[in-house]
C-alpha cells in the first residue's frame, strides 16, 4: 500500500485516481509523473514547490515502477486502465 503522508494532502486523491484508476492527471502532477523537473517547478503551488523532496520519495518509493518516469510510461499507464474499464463493461 502507498503511504502519500509526505506529499501535500490537496495532492493526495489525484495521485490515488491516477495510480488505481488511470485518470489523466492535471498539470503539476502530470509534469511530476512525466519525471519533467522543470515543468512540475513552474506548475507547483507553494506548498508543492516545498515538498519537491517528497514527491521524489514518492516516486522512487512508493508508486509502481511502471506508472511513472516518461510521457510514453504515463500514457501506456492511462490507456491500460481505460481498456480494463472498457473489458470490465462489457466492451472489447
Amino acid at each position: 500500500m502507498m503511504n502519500l503522508a509526505r506529499i501535500p494532502e490537496h495532492m493526495r486523491d489525484a495521485v490515488l485516481d491516477y495510480v488505481n484508476n488511470g485518470r489523466e492527471p492535471g498539470g503539476f502532477l502530470g509534469a511530476v509523473l512525466t519525471n519533467n523537473l522543470v515543468e512540475a517547478f513552474s506548475r507547483a503551488d507553494h506548498i508543492n514547490t516545498e515538498a519537491m523532496r517528497d514527491w521524489a520519495h514518492l516516486l522512487y518509493w512508493e508508486l509502481p515502477c511502471d506508472c511513472w518516469g516518461s510521457e510514453e510510461i504515463v500514457e501506456a499507464w492511462i490507456e491500460e486502465h481505460r481498456a480494463q474499464q472498457t473489458k470490465a463493461k462489457g466492451g472489447e
